[in-house]
């Protein structure tokens, strides 16, 4: 289980059915990312696939902060090679995070800063409350974005656009956080931002868990391949699906109007 903070479990999991949420609980720290959150999140998320988990909601506690980045505190205290271990450990958490073959979904409650945007940047999409903003500020302080920011920012909005983020650190409104592509939902009032998470995650969940693996992995190793690699992996994944059981369930239950029964392990 995760360690735990000053006000109970660093990160607390509840399971609903199909559904786990995830929640940081360091509200005191404004539930910034020290090693105890980023070992629960590895823990609660990577191992959801295998659980009969179908897809995560990952949030934070109170209406304040989703995340306000990596814990500055912590991480000062450690030589060069303490520090790059650290870090490498937390881009480690964000990649485990992004391939977990269960759809990620961050409902942004609040602040989304430093390691927390890069969080959300890692989880497979967001919902955004209408409150709440986001940035990479590190070069503020001196510092840049350690958790993969670099990367996946400019994949999502492009160089420039990336570029101009993190080099003036400007905070990006939950509208221009829709605009720019970094959620595709319409911003939600934080008051029923965990409820429409969850409705997504319900409707992710009622889909074959295998097909949604197959997609998540074409998305992972596609974009980066050349188009012919790409459309190679494609068509093996596809292929894998028309022939396996959760496939011939599928198609069999169309022609029979009726709804799938998907098994919810996925083998």
């Amino acid at each position: 289980m995760p360690e735990t903070s000053g006000s109970g479990p660093a990160v607390v999991v509840e399971n609903h059915g199909p559904l786990r949420v995830v929640r940081i609980n360091r509200p005191e720290a404004h539930n910034a990312l020290n090693s105890e959150v980023l070992r629960g999140l590895r823990q609660a998320i990577v191992p959801a696939g295998d659980e009969g988990v179908r897809a995560v909601v990952v949030t934070g506690t109170g209406t304040k902060a989703f995340c306000a980045g990596a814990d500055l505190k912590e991480l000062a205290r450690h030589d060069p090679a303490g520090a790059y271990a650290a870090l490498a450990e937390g881009q480690s958490v964000m990649r485990s995070i992004e391939t977990a073959g269960v759809p990620v979904i961050a409902a942004v409650n609040g602040l989304a800063l430093g390691g927390g945007f890069e969080l959300l940047l890692a989880s497979t999409f967001s919902v955004v409350a209408d409150h709440a903003s986001m940035a990479l500020p590190e070069a503020g302080l001196g510092l840049i974005p350690g958790y993969g920011g670099t990367q996946r920012l400019a994949r999502v909005i492009g160089r420039a656009s990336a570029a101009y983020l993190m080099l003036t650190g400007e905070r990006v409104n939950a509208v221009r956080a829709h605009e720019l592509g970094l959620t595709p939902v319409p911003p939600v009032p934080g008051d029923r931002l965990l409820q429409e998470a969850m409705a997504l995650a319900e409707r992710v969940a009622a889909r074959g868990p295998l097909a949604i693996r197959s997609i998540l992995t074409a998305l992972d190793l596609g974009p980066d391949a050349p188009l012919d690699s790409a459309l190679a992996i494609e068509s093996g994944l596809a292929a894998i699906a028309v022939t396996g059981h959760e496939g011939t369930e599928g198609v069999e239950a169309f022609l029979a109007k009726r709804p799938p029964a998907f098994a919810r392990e996925v083998l």
